[in-house]
């Protein structure tokens, strides 16, 4: 992407580092008014860059009551104070393999197969409980999860932990710290996807700033993608200390942190005339700002979003220096020919 930029600034800039005055800039004014758009979070960065997403629904923050489906795999745990047999028999299945649910039963030593898809680990406790005290008086049965097959929620690229299994009252908050999201991941990147559709959940909001209206409730096969610190840049170019790309991991980044992270202006730097390129390469939008707009205004009415490309103009004395540097060796080149022809005798005015 950033080789179409390139050519669109040979075409806007030209080769001799002059800023771009046409007329479709726009100034310090607007650029304070769209950073102002960026501080509400990464479905307005998106906005501006033409990209449209539903509000997050209230509803997906409301827990469900999660129930026994076909494929889980139980727990089974059962005491009595006299009949240890069944207890141990139980236990010897429970702690190897596990009891699994097969065509929505349950199969137990001496129960017929007990139907408990759809129910409540507690709703299933009560019912399995039940059948034993036909047979047995004071028995007590506990259920928990062994494995799911399918409630698990699925998280790639920077987390340790590749599965985390859902139960109704999961949270993302507590997902994203059991999988062990490192401080520097990219969360302007990062995203959830359910039901092979991007949820616009803002995770710099909720881990960054503990906006908990972005915490909502996970659920079975919910995907959680982790992006690497470098996954969005911006670029900054023209008379600069270093001329680089910037990784920008929360999705913006200040004026003043860009143009540091590039060693700031030179000299040679024209202060009057720096300038942002942002949007589509064919049809972008320049804003001209000054040094005076950078260190005055609040940084973070100044900010910047991935693909910004920020331009420094070189000063009007740095363009006449250079345009006499470039002119030098013509002028030398030319006084070495005539001392020449005057030195076989030639009469050159």
């Amino acid at each position: 992407m950033y080789f179409f930029f390139i050519c669109t600034f040979l075409l806007l800039f030209g080769c001799g580092n002059r800023p771009y005055m046409g007329k479709d800039t726009v100034g310090a004014d607007e650029f304070v008014m769209d950073s102002y758009k960026i501080r509400q979070g990464k479905f307005s960065i998106l906005q501006l860059e033409g990209k449209n997403y539903a509000e997050l629904s209230p509803d997906l923050l409301n827990e469900y009551q999660d129930v026994i489906q076909d494929g889980d795999v139980l727990y089974v745990a059962v005491f009595h104070p006299s009949r240890s047999d069944i207890s141990a028999a139980i236990e010897a299945i429970g702690s190897t393999v596990g009891f699994q649910i097969h065509k929505g039963t349950l199969r137990l030593p001496d129960l017929e197969p007990i139907p408990i898809e759809g129910l409540t680990l507690d709703d299933a406790s009560q019912k399995i409980q039940s059948l034993y005290s036909t047979q047995i008086r004071d028995v007590q049965v506990f259920l928990s999860y062994k494995d799911r097959l399918e409630r698990k929620v699925e998280l790639a690229g920077l987390v340790l932990t590749p599965t985390i299994p859902v139960d109704g009252r999961l949270r993302l908050f507590e997902t994203l710290s059991k999988a062990k999201v490192p401080p520097n991941a990219n969360l302007f990147k990062s995203y959830v996807v359910r039901d092979n559709q991007m949820l616009p959940v803002d995770l710099y909001k909720l881990l960054k700033e503990g906006d908990m209206s972005q915490n909502i409730v996970m659920r079975g096969s919910d995907k959680i993608y982790i992006a690497d610190p470098s996954a969005s840049t911006l670029m900054v170019l023209g008379e600069v200390g270093k001329e680089r790309l910037v990784d920008v991991p929360n999705g913006f980044m200040t004026i003043r942190q860009a143009l540091a992270e590039a060693g700031g202006i030179p000299f040679t730097g024209n202060k009057s005339y720096i300038q942002i390129i942002r949007g589509n390469i064919l049809n972008p939008k320049i804003y001209t700002v000054t040094w005076d707009h950078v260190i005055h205004l609040p940084s973070d009415s100044m900010l910047l979003i991935p693909g910004d490309i920020i331009y420094v103009a070189a000063s009007p004395i740095t363009n006449w220096n250079r345009f006499m540097s470039q002119l030098l060796p013509t002028f030398v080149n030319i006084d070495l020919v005539r001392q020449g022809i005057k030195g076989i005798g030639v009469n050159v005015p």
